[in-house]
């Protein structure tokens, strides 16, 4: 998917211009892997289910954080799977410029038990978010780990995400 504004026709400095200006290229939603849908609307919020670190071609990153995975790594998984959150909004509302803000985000880490660095991890996430949306882009947030993860994915991060009137 082209999300260059020249392209789009969409304003600069929309999060469509902060993607390009960011390198990113939305992929296509990824499909839920069991019986629930990536997103749900009620009224002006939106409910985003949890993503994980899923490639373009639908390789995804797995590992415990704090033993084969490092930081820095699931950090990058993170960001990815905020990317993946991104491509649900896109495909749930057709135009992110219609977010008003980024809520809230639920950030789980695949680690051992004695991993202590969470929000770090799950910072590629939240920085993904305030360098498309800005402002709006700032959330409230948990980091939390996990003794394991479907598939055994390092990361899933859910969303919720208020919109314009």
């Amino acid at each position: 998917m082209n999300t260059s504004s020249a392209t789009t026709g969409r304003a600069p400095n929309s999060p469509y211009e902060r993607l390009a200006e960011l390198g990113i290229e939305l992929p296509a939603s990824p499909p839920p892997i069991a019986n629930f849908v990536t997103h749900v609307r009620e009224g002006n919020i939106l409910y985003l289910s949890g993503q994980g670190p899923r490639e373009a071609d639908g390789f995804m990153h797995s590992g415990k954080v704090g033993a084969e995975v490092a930081v820095e790594e699931a950090y990058r998984h993170a960001r990815l799977t905020g990317i993946n959150l991104l491509a649900v909004m896109h495909e749930a509302l057709g135009d992110l410029s219609r977010v008003k803000r980024v809520v809230k985000l639920l950030g789980m880490v695949n680690a051992t038990p004695t991993f202590g660095d969470h929000p770090s991890v799950i910072n590629g996430c939240s920085d993904l978010m305030v360098a498309v949306f800005g402002e709006a882009g700032k959330h409230a947030r948990s980091a939390v780990g996990f003794g394991s993860l479907p598939g055994n994915i390092t990361v899933e991060i859910e969303a919720i995400v208020a919109l314009q009137d």
